[in-house]
């Protein structure tokens, strides 16, 4: 005679004789237990991710001062244009910042003391 076909993994079925954790009912259990893992986790998960956004907003309250500061200006283009044509571009003075060598405190005072002579003449 012929052999008996193969049985799918996952059956609790071995050579055609139930295994124990099929007959006990564990398999049973433990996708019940998946499930109940799978549907709390995502109620967890959702519960603490409320509270996060919860607290924040508790929390996230604003100085009034600090969010007048904050508050987006109305600056508009023809504003910082009249700022452009007020300033005087042709008398500028190209300012280069200290070398990586050179200390910046000494570097700082030289062009104030030559900023000071340059007034004074």
């Amino acid at each position: 005679m012929g052999r008996a076909p193969p049985v799918p993994s996952g059956t609790g079925v071995r050579g055609g004789v139930v295994s124990k954790t099929a007959a006990s009912g564990q398999i049973l259990n433990s996708k019940t237990g998946n499930e109940l893992y799978l549907i709390g986790g995502s109620f967890g998960l959702r519960e603490f991710t409320q509270i996060r956004y919860d607290v924040h907003k508790l929390h996230g309250k604003v100085d009034p001062a600090l969010k007048e500061k904050l508050k987006p200006s109305t600056v508009t283009l023809e504003s910082e244009y009249e700022k452009l044509e007020k300033s005087n571009l042709d008398n500028w003075e190209n300012i280069r910042g200290p070398s990586l060598w050179e200390d910046s405190r000494t570097v700082q005072k030289q062009r104030r003391e030559a900023l000071r002579l340059k007034k004074s003449d």
